[in-house]
């Protein structure tokens, strides 16, 4: 089968890539469930509004080529619109999830009107374009049988709601609670993270003490929950009405945190005007001439420089550790007309691996796209003395990448490495412009150097070698 590294399997299908297409090959049972839905209105409504990816069926031989007479057992093809870069739960920020969780309810809301439900709730079923959220796993819409519940409830509880309910009213980032299992967080684990008192936030005692309690009561009990649902005349409506409760729920909630280190870094840092106009001419200057069609932002904070790139580049991602930094770009993208632009949660010193089955079910940074050019802007001091990587070693991880590079050095004199160095052993004697200098020329041509006006900073376009 001629299709493209990365291709895979799920149980609706194989999710392929031809030609830099994405297609969804598919049973019979499947491609009739497809073709039932394909005409609804709701759904062509879906797509044409964004939050549903865009869906085509096309010929096995299309997406398969010559493969296509393999003997393959596959009854038809979908082509899927292709989501620019793939992006997962544990590198969002809080109201990118929320407004990931309300795409899925409405959907679903959508679907019942019409017999249709989703077999689960996760929300690796949802991508964002920029700042937009979409639902791509159309294989998850299925009809729903008379009588039965919403049999991806706990799935969204676990993926959606427990995290928002941690976050808004614990303040608990649940980045690494998702990054720690698949399958996020189970009745069992938070309510263990609430207090007795916490029962009385919104949506505590509902969603998770009494499913917790639940789901202690029924542990080794052989029971036919469809069964009993059925019997006791489960309806439709009262699923709706569960699924919009729960809807008016999420939209409620909230996170809004004090501060955090760096989210408020454009209000802290010691840049004169000058130097901010300097630094983003330079930036326009080598993204205009690069032209890349995705561009890596390292250490974005809230994106200014980001914004300056993007005008050159057909995709950016823009990532930082900070989740507040994260979550006020992501609110500013959405009050703006610029959407190809990704903000994204992530510790480059721990970056998000490849995991799940086989380590195939979620890819690396770097097998989702490599960029054709990196910004890396008040980043080195931070993984060189904070996380403790050696600079050859972050220049050589940053060359590996293959694209164009502009990175900034910030000298031992600036305010911000003296803050950093205050309370450390200085162990650091590969942190001056002289081995930085070095370690860049072994592993990139050095285009253009700029000091800027402090005499504390300097700028530097690279070329891959």
């Amino acid at each position: 089968m001629s299709l493209e590294p990365g291709s895979f399997r799920d149980r609706d299908g194989r999710i392929a890539y031809r030609d830099g297409r994405v297609f969804r090959l598919i049973s019979a049972e499947a491609l009739s469930t497809w073709r039932s839905l394909s005409d609804k209105r709701w759904l062509t409504q879906a797509m044409e509004k964004g939050t549903l990816v865009q869906t085509s069926e096309v010929g096995l031989d299309e997406a398969l080529g010559e493969a296509a007479s393999d003997g393959n057992p596959w009854a038809g093809a979908l082509e899927h619109e292709r989501i620019p870069f793939v992006s997962y739960p544990y590198e969002w920020s809080f109201s990118m999830l929320r407004d990931a969780a309300l795409v899925t309810l409405d959907l679903l809301d959508a679907a019942l009107r019409e017999d249709f439900s989703l077999k689960d709730g996760t929300s690796y079923n949802v991508q964002f374009r920029g700042a937009a959220p979409t639902f791509i796993d159309i294989g998850s819409l299925e009809p729903m049988p008379a009588g039965s519940a919403w049999v991806g409830y706990r799935q969204f509880c676990q993926l959606f709601l427990f995290p928002l309910l941690l976050q808004a009213h614990k303040n608990l980032d649940f980045q690494p609670l998702l990054r720690g299992s698949l399958e996020g967080i189970s009745p069992e684990t938070a309510n263990g993270l609430f207090s007795a008192r916490d029962r009385f936030r919104a949506g505590v005692l509902t969603h998770v003490f009494l499913q917790a309690k639940l789901t202690r009561s029924m542990a080794g009990a052989q029971r036919n929950v469809g069964k009993e649902l059925k019997s006791a005349g489960f309806s439709k409506e009262l699923i709706r009405n569960n699924v919009r409760n729960l809807a008016k729920l999420v939209r409620k909630l909230t996170w809004e945190p004090a501060g955090s280190e760096w989210g408020d870094y454009t209000q802290q840092h010691n840049y004169d005007d000058q130097d901010q106009k300097i630094k983003a001419e330079f930036v326009d200057k080598v993204s205009a001439a690069v032209q890349p069609k995705l561009c890596w932002d390292l250490g974005a904070n809230t994106g200014r420089f980001s914004a300056v790139a993007a005008q050159h580049a057909d995709y950016l991602v823009a990532a930082d550790i900070d989740h507040l930094a994260v979550e006020k770009h992501y609110r500013s993208l959405q009050q703006s007309n610029v959407t190809n632009i990704l903000p994204m949660v992530l510790n480059l010193a721990d970056p998000s691996p490849s995991w799940g089955w086989g380590l195939a079910e979620r890819k690396s940074l770097a097998e989702r796209g490599k960029p054709d050019l990196i910004l890396a802007l008040a980043l080195i001091h931070h993984m060189v003395i904070t996380a403790n990587i050696p600079v050859e070693e972050f220049i050589a991880w940053l060359a590996g990448l293959g694209g164009h590079l502009v990175i900034e050095f910030v000298s031992r004199d600036d305010e911000m490495v003296k803050r950093l160095l205050m309370n450390k052993k200085d162990q650091y004697s590969d942190y001056y412009l002289e081995p930085f200098e070095a370690s860049l020329k072994r592993h990139f041509e050095i285009v253009e150097r700029l000091p800027l006006g402090s005499g504390n900073r300097y700028l530097y376009h690279c070329s891959p070698r």
